[in-house]
């Protein structure tokens, strides 16, 4: 195994490598890009080529889902907070967790990092694959507090399309891991890690759709939503391109997306290693 300087350079090499590609096709700001390398540099490096890898797929699948049907989420993609390249904080809320998990399974030497990893990697995945592909339902997404009937992008709506692409999304990370675990092993690798890759599934499925879960509760009860008075819609920022200030609807204003995003990704993250304790 490489010594951890090495693996440290390496993983600062393909990390940025990675970011600046994304940052010239626009799916990350500058500071974004930043974020992206310190986030890839640590997963890479502590946690191993598997996990990096996870981190990749969750990123090019979340970049290649923005793209998909532009022109139909344009006039949805307008209620979000953010649109466009990521920046620093979308970065953090989405791999800061997965970030730390590196750093602990580097430290404490054992496998129920991977349940955590797997589950909020799976979280985010989820979400993220519920938020491209839910607006575009036939039908209107309801309230997951009340079930009223809201219109598509409104925090908390959830919708069967979305609920789909939730598992989809955490599956794809379950089967994924498993997939890059069982190679790792058969080309002689010894890091430590489930005694079964299948293992892997059950954590990834778990921490994903309860995270996206718990995403869809705080987005409809404690997350800032507005009423833009021009628009006559909700909308998740606090004032208008213009500078006029939304009135606040509900939630609390310091509780952002980015910041249900890493709530999200903790619980995926919990309860993903807590299914792996129990299974594996």
């Amino acid at each position: 195994m490489l010594a951890l300087w090495a693996r440290l350079l390496l993983a600062v090499g393909l990390s940025g490598a990675i970011g600046l590609l994304a940052r010239w096709r626009g799916a990350l700001s500058w500071n974004g890009t930043v974020g992206a390398v310190v986030v890839g540099t640590l997963i890479f490096a502590f946690g191993g080529w598997i996990w990096g890898l996870l981190l990749v797929a969750f990123f090019v699948s979340s970049s290649l889902l923005s793209t998909y049907r532009t022109e139909d989420k344009r006039s949805v993609a307008q209620q979000f907070a953010k649109g466009g390249a990521r920046d620093v904080w979308q970065v953090v809320a989405n791999g800061g967790v997965g970030a730390g998990l590196a750093v602990a399974y580097w430290l404490c030497a054992a496998s129920w990092p991977w349940g955590a990893f797997v589950g909020t990697m799976a979280a985010v995945t989820g979400d993220t694959w519920a938020t491209e592909l839910g607006v575009l339902s036939r039908r209107k997404p309801r309230l997951i507090t009340t079930g009223k009937s809201v219109e598509a992008g409104t925090s908390g709506g959830v919708s069967l399309l979305g609920s789909a692409a939730i598992l989809a999304g955490s599956a794809t990370i379950g089967i994924l891991a498993a997939l890059l675990l069982m190679a790792y092993r058969a080309l002689g690798g010894t890091q430590l890690a489930p005694s079964n890759p299948l293992y892997l599934m059950a954590p990834a499925v778990a921490g994903g759709m309860t995270g996206a879960f718990v995403d869809s509760l705080l987005g409809a009860t404690l997350q800032a939503a507005y009423r833009s008075a021009g628009r006559q819609v909700e909308t998740e920022k606090q004032c208008e391109p213009d500078g006029t200030p939304n009135q606040l609807l509900r939630g609390w204003r310091w509780v952002t997306n980015d910041v249900v995003n890493l709530v999200s990704a903790l619980v995926g993250a919990l309860v993903g290693g807590l299914v792996l304790a129990a299974t594996g």
